[in-house]
């Protein structure tokens, strides 16, 4: 019966400021780590609207500028002792990476240090000092409001995990997490929490079951109990999630939201972790996604889902340790995906879409004339082989504007590694995971990583049309000086024949190159040499003239 009376105070409080949001870590311990403007490209294209980076690289904040993308910036463990120690320390750091990139970068959270308390004991000491120093450095900018701080913590702090009603907080940090707490609650921040049911499947010798670990449906006789409070537990995730809470209750704090910053499932690893497999990661994440989005809370706060940053974007292939910790990206350095997450029905973050399978299109719309403009530029300036839009060819049919001009824009886009800005064309293209081909018109994706072309605009497209022309097509135009080039060939070669047949005496008429050359042209059946390029309604006509009254 004594532990009636702690329930009832555990009862909480704690309430959502925002809807629920799956976010990922991005991580840089990559041999050949993607440019910035492909990270954020790669974000937009996932529909990934919430980031964690574990320093504040100065080329991914620019990157992210105006994309709308919300960050958590951190403090590396290895400026934490800095930045403990000294407001002034502090304040610079705040300066440098945050106030000179919001609101450009939309910035949320610092989160200061990492797993300090498991990773870093010596720097335990100075940890609460570091939380106060970074959000003084925030309120004297009045930024206090908009960015919450906070740091993230290994779930091996909390003892006696389950049943959850029973979990608290190792003792011997006490004394640090007391005042945390307290400034988490004061500011109005929030509890991060790092989760890995991978790691408590594999060092609980057989007590977890692999399903309870994965989020895979169990029949209610198999689901854990907690026999304090009869919640049932279908998975380690929400028992870790309610621990974490019942953990702060014991230490009277109860309204101090949760945010797991890292969770996920390694694809790979050595003989030794047998269940580290593209399946089990696949399952885990992809039940991960649905579970959070699905808003059902956990059975101590059902309805009010927790917040996660999955780990990672990326699979960081120099990073030290087992073959597993190189292995728990979505992605791998060129932007493959490791394997397709399973989300039906689960909203548009990642939304059965991780093959990076982007397109650029013409925009639904778009004016005809700077439709047509762009797609001179891609076809002329751009280079872009524009020749299978020609009459005949795998994607002249449909034989409209913007068909031809999404076959060009998208070919653009490929070749430059669909870098960011890249798939703009003065705003009548878009980006879309929909693939546009049709018929025997196939529109390949680019393996390039990087491509030729690293900044993050294209250049600005010139959408002046001069000259006879008007708005012809550049790939028409194309066409046309290749049949000039040949022409003149002809005519130069003509005139080298006559020149040597001249030299040698065999000419008795200083007319024979013109004469030939009209015989020549005779053989087309005209004295007039006459081309008309068709490609759709775009026509190019030359004339060539020769006037008989002249030879």
């Amino acid at each position: 019966m004594a532990l009636l009376p702690f329930l009832l105070l555990a009862i909480s409080i704690v309430s959502a400021d925002e809807d629920a949001f799956i976010g990922v870590n991005i991580g840089t311990d990559l041999s050949d780590m993607p440019h910035p403007t492909q990270v954020v490209a790669l974000l937009k294209a996932q529909q990934i609207r919430h980031v964690r980076l574990y320093n504040a690289d100065r080329g991914l904040l620019l990157a992210l500028a105006n994309t709308g993308i919300k960050v958590t910036l951190s403090v590396p463990n290895e400026q934490l002792l800095g930045i403990g120690q000294s407001n002034s320390t502090a304040a610079n750091w705040v300066s440098q990476n945050v106030v000179a990139h919001y609101p450009s970068t939309n910035i949320t959270t610092i989160c200061v240090g990492s797993e300090v308390l498991s990773t870093l004991p010596n720097a335990a000491r100075v940890l609460v000092n570091a939380l106060k120093f970074v959000h003084s450095a925030l309120v004297a900018s009045n930024l206090d409001r908009q960015i919450k701080v906070s740091t993230p913590l290994s779930s091996s702090i909390i003892l006696d995990s389950f049943p959850p009603s029973q979990a608290f907080f190792n003792r011997s940090w006490n004394p640090i997490m007391v005042p945390m707490l307290s400034f988490l609650q004061s500011t109005n921040s929030i509890f991060m929490l790092n989760i890995y049911p991978y790691y408590d499947y594999m060092q609980s010798n057989g007590v977890i079951p692999l399903d309870y670990a994965l989020f895979k449906s169990l029949p209610s006789n198999k689901e854990a109990i907690d026999a304090n409070t009869l919640l049932h537990y279908s998975n380690v995730f929400d028992a870790m999630v309610d621990a974490a809470y019942f953990a702060m209750a014991f230490l009277n704090f109860t309204n101090i939201p949760v945010m797991v910053t890292e969770s996920g499932w390694p694809s790979k690893g050595d003989s030794s972790e047998p269940d580290a497999t593209l399946d089990n990661a696949n399952t885990y994440n992809s039940n991960l996604i649905k579970h959070v989005l699905s808003k059902t809370g956990t059975p101590k706060h059902p309805g009010i889902s927790v917040s996660t940053y999955i780990y990672e974007l990326y699979n960081e292939d120099v990073k030290p340790g087992p073959l597993s910790e190189k292995n728990w990206g979505l992605f791998d350095a060129n932007g493959v995906p490791v394997y397709i997450l399973h989300l039906t029905g689960s909203g548009s973050v990642l939304a059965n879409d991780t093959a990076n399978q982007t397109y650029c299109t013409a925009k639904e719309g778009a004016d005809a004339k700077m439709l047509q403009a762009a797609l001179d530029w891609a076809c002329g300036p751009g280079k872009v082989d524009c020749s299978p839009l020609l009459q005949g060819k795998s994607c002249y049919e449909p034989d409209t504007l913007p068909a031809h001009a999404t076959y060009a824009f998208d070919t653009y886009y490929q070749k430059m590694g669909k870098v960011s800005g890249t798939c703009d064309f003065n705003g009548v293209a878009t980006i879309t995971t929909t693939n546009p081909s049709h018929g025997s018109c196939e529109f390949s994706r680019s393996d390039s990583k990087n491509g030729t072309f690293i900044n993050s605009t294209a250049p600005a497209l010139n959408m002046t049309s001069s000259g006879s022309l008007g708005l012809a097509s550049s790939t028409s135009s194309i066409v046309l000086i290749g049949v000039l080039s040949w022409f003149y060939t002809t005519v130069y070669l003509l005139t080298i024949f006559w020149l040597i047949f001249y030299l040698l005496g065999v000419l008795d008429d200083d007319c024979f190159a013109l004469t030939t050359l009209k015989r020549v042209l005779r053989g087309y059946g005209s004295d007039t040499l006459g081309s008309k390029l068709k490609m759709g309604d775009r026509h190019v006509e030359f004339l060539v003239v020769f006037d008989d009254s002249s030879l």
